[in-house]
């Protein structure tokens, strides 16, 4: 791989919601850019501490024992004000005044929308690594933190089957995802969840009703539905189903714990082979790239073609999920 002179010093920022393995992301980028003699900063809080002038230099023992811990330990941040023009001229002169050359973003499809902005209008060399645990960008087949929260929430609904089927209840059990179903749909299918309610189909909660009273007069005593926070909230369909079947409903809200723990083998060992690919295309001079893994090998499309994902699979995913219901 051949060097590019101009680049001396990158920065490194984690952008919108939280995922497991962006400490290992991090990592990744400072060790490799150190192994290339480069100078790092980690951008405190995201675009939001670009604007606030909040960084600090980073260097291998500052990320020493972060590779199996959740969360990002320069934080992160959603930043209205990144938005603007003028919240964005204010994000590049802190680069500039840092002496910053190119910069790693770790985030989903809205920190791919400021990295791409950075790039596109400003001229400013930017690279992103899929941050996100909703899965949703495309041009990758796993985001940071994806498989960590469906693991989390798939021990948690076990859990919660346990009772479900002890108490003869029905339990709406509702995962983050508020525009994609991605997390809802790969949990239901693995905890053998009876429905699914994801923001790409529109609900029948009639349909679902009747086959929940079609079910309990052949003896079936419990239900788990899972549910993407973006649709319907847990307590509102609770109400709805004991309103119409009669039935006692329960709900349970997973929330931000599906955010923490430690991460996965996989959600470490994805982070740690973007984090060295994000560097390494930037000292290639390829700006404007999301870095993903393709049938894990690394995979390189623009950060305009990367942050909107189709899921053809879903429809095959319900499928099953009717089948085995």
């Amino acid at each position: 791989m051949a060097k590019v002179s101009k680049i001396k010093k990158i920065g490194v920022l984690c952008s919108g919601g939280d995922g497991p393995g962006m400490n290992a992301a991090v990592r990744a980028v400072v060790r490799a850019g150190c192994s290339y003699g480069l100078k790092i900063e980690g951008i405190m809080r995201g675009y939001q501490g670009l604007i606030e002038n909040d960084l600090i230099e980073m260097g291998p023992r500052s990320v020493s024992g972060i590779i199996g811990r959740g969360g990002t330990i320069i934080k992160t941040a959603r930043s209205s004000e990144f938005r603007a023009e003028a919240g964005q001229k204010k994000a590049l002169a802190t680069l500039k005044r840092h002496k910053i050359d190119a910069l790693v973003v770790v985030g989903g499809d809205g920190s791919y929308l400021g990295a791409n902005a950075l790039y596109q209008t400003w001229g400013f060399p930017t690279v992103g690594i899929p941050g996100t645990i909703d899965n949703d960008l495309y041009g990758t087949d796993q985001t940071i933190g994806c498989n960590t929260a469906i693991n989390t929430a798939l021990e948690a609904i076990d859990k919660v089957r346990d009772t479900a089927h002890s108490m003869e209840r029905i339990f709406i059990v509702e995962v983050m995802g508020n525009r994609s179903g991605h997390i809802a749909m790969q949990v239901a299918l693995g905890a053998g969840a009876e429905d699914v309610v994801i923001p790409e189909f529109k609900p029948d909660y009639k349909a679902m009703c009747d086959r929940i009273m079609k079910g309990a007069k052949k003896g079936k005593i419990s239900w788990i539905i899972v549910v993407s926070e973006g649709v319907v909230k847990a307590e509102a369909l609770s109400s709805t189903i004991t309103n119409m079947t009669g039935l006692e409903t329960r709900s349970v809200v997973l929330g931000h714990v599906q955010r923490g723990g430690n991460p996965c083998a996989l959600d470490r060992n994805i982070s740690t082979r973007l984090g060295v690919a994000a560097v390494e295309q930037i000292l290639e001079g390829n700006y404007g790239k999301a870095i993903g893994v393709i049938q894990d090998k690394i995979n390189i499309i623009s950060l305009a073609e990367a942050r909107k994902r189709p899921f053809e699979e879903y429809k095959e995913y319900y499928r099953l999920i009717s089948m085995l219901r």
